[in-house]
């Protein structure tokens, strides 16, 4: 994709210039015009990429790039949890979890308990499906306490985030462990070191602050009609649902496990080669495991209780309506990110920095950091960051817990202030019902407190590390 671009002289001013430019038209157009998401994304990314000087007739390519693969994700992920979701929802699984949470652990701490438990699913799960499948125990739970959805919904969701960006296995630690030849197991124990904090400080602590400030009512995004409310109650056991949401951690965690075992053996390409082996992990990955737990739960709250398929068939149906704009806005957001890094502003920034010659562990987090700023994509963020430092890294006599913290540090850069050109800003904005200037008050704000939080907590292994170095 790089050979799309044809103005490099622009130069990383140019291209910063550029940047600024495209996040601030997209903002008037949403904002100040009250141009739909989706269609203001798509204008300000084709009008990015003319401005960057790519060919009219590779425009469409161009906008491809970050759309295609941002949708192909997001959609089975978001489609099958909310197929789940809805299951749960009309059963009356979720009224049925919700009085469990808040017998147990009373009214005052089930928005903590819903927290931890995503904390627990997020070990495996990525940030989006985890997030998509706890979304109707979210607003159950909202529902149940009263006041603001932001109670429940933020320190649940800045779980699964910290759970993705600092530990293993998650892909972002995984690759920049081996980008910077860290112990992944090392980072996996420091990465806990580091998440749990952050998702306390700033999931449960501003996340409090932000349920406070901001009223924000329960959407209606995962709300079936009356009639298949009624048709489909059936007062499941709590049982049922913890083992509908114990099921896909489960698969997902055997994926986990057989992919790490296999990372260590001697002959990881025979081990692939077990036709056992292999089913076992195509059962754990994400959409299969998704997939799987959608059926079985048609069956233990349809079928197995007498359901009708063509009720059952309309309340799945039911859950994908409303999750298109949720599809198409998160997969236009990929859209622009995807522009932006096509531009090489990422490359640009990341160099421009890495010559500036600074402590290896704060040029990491400023690389990254400035680089999911600037084009959105944490991934990128890490591996580009990653990637520069990589040379300095090996063969800067670093012990291993220093070289674990130089990948956290790098971690915590790349989940940075999450604004218009990430694709899970707009899941969020959408699925907790938020216009963009809220969700720029609350939830880039906390991915900038998590980014700092993490970033302090890894600075202070490094010194540790480096006593004993």
């Amino acid at each position: 994709m790089d050979d799309l671009v044809l103005n490099w002289e622009l130069g990383t001013g140019g291209l910063l210039l550029l940047a600024a430019a495209g996040i601030a038209l997209l903002l008037v157009l949403i904002m100040a015009f009250r141009i739909h998401a989706f269609v203001a994304l798509m204008m300000t990314s084709l009008l990015t990429a003319i401005a960057a000087g790519i060919p009219f007739n590779r425009l469409l390519e161009a906008i491809a790039f970050g759309f295609n693969p941002t949708l192909g994700n997001v959609m089975l992920l978001v489609a099958l949890g909310a197929m789940l979701g809805r299951m749960i929802e009309t059963s009356g699984g979720a009224r049925v979890l919700t009085d469990k949470l808040i017998e147990r652990f009373g009214e005052q701490r089930a928005a903590m308990a819903v927290g931890v438990a995503s904390l627990l699913m997020g070990f495996p799960i990525f940030f989006d499906a985890g997030l998509v499948v706890m979304m109707p125990i979210i607003y159950a739970v909202a529902r149940r306490l009263g006041g603001s959805l932001l109670t429940v919904a933020f320190p649940a969701a800045l779980a699964f985030s910290s759970m993705h960006i600092f530990v293993p296995p998650h892909p972002g630690p995984v690759s920049a462990s081996a980008i910077l030849g860290a112990d992944v197991g090392l980072v996996l124990i420091l990465g806990l070191v580091v998440a749990i904090p952050v998702w306390y400080l700033v999931g449960v602590l501003f996340g409090g602050w932000v349920g406070r400030k901001y009223d924000i009512a329960v959407p209606t995004i995962l709300d079936g009609t009356p009639d298949e409310d009624r048709e489909m109650e059936s007062n499941p056991s709590f049982g049922k649902i913890m083992l509908l949401l114990a099921l896909p951690l489960v698969l997902i965690l055997m994926n986990t496990g057989l992919n790490m075992y296999a990372s260590t053996t001697d002959d990881p390409d025979a081990f692939k080669a077990e036709p056992v082996i292999a089913l076992l992990r195509t059962l754990g990955e994400t959409p299969i495991a998704l997939l799987i737990t959608v059926l079985v739960s048609m069956w233990l709250l349809g079928w197995g209780m007498g359901k009708s398929g063509s009720l059952i068939d309309k309340v799945a149906d039911s859950a994908l309506g409303p999750i298109a704009s949720v599809v198409l806005v998160t997969g236009a957001g990929g859209m622009f990110g995807g522009v932006l890094r096509v531009t090489g502003i990422g490359d640009a920034i990341a160099d421009s920095l890495n010559s500036i010659g600074m402590p290896v562990i704060v040029a990491a987090f400023l690389i990254s950091l400035i680089v999911r700023i600037a084009q959105g994509s944490a991934t990128v963020a890490l591996t580009t960051a990653a990637s520069l430092m990589a040379g300095v890294v090996v063969n800067g006599g670093f012990n291993p817990v220093e070289v674990a913290a130089i990948v956290l540090a790098t971690a915590a850069g790349s989940v940075g202030f999450s604004h218009v050109n990430d694709s899970g800003f707009w899941l969020v904005s959408k699925f907790f019902g938020l216009d963009v200037k809220t969700t720029l008050k609350t939830w880039t704000v906390a991915q900038g407190l998590m980014a700092i939080v993490g970033f302090v907590i890894s600075y202070a292994i490094f010194l540790v590390g480096g006593l004993f170095g």
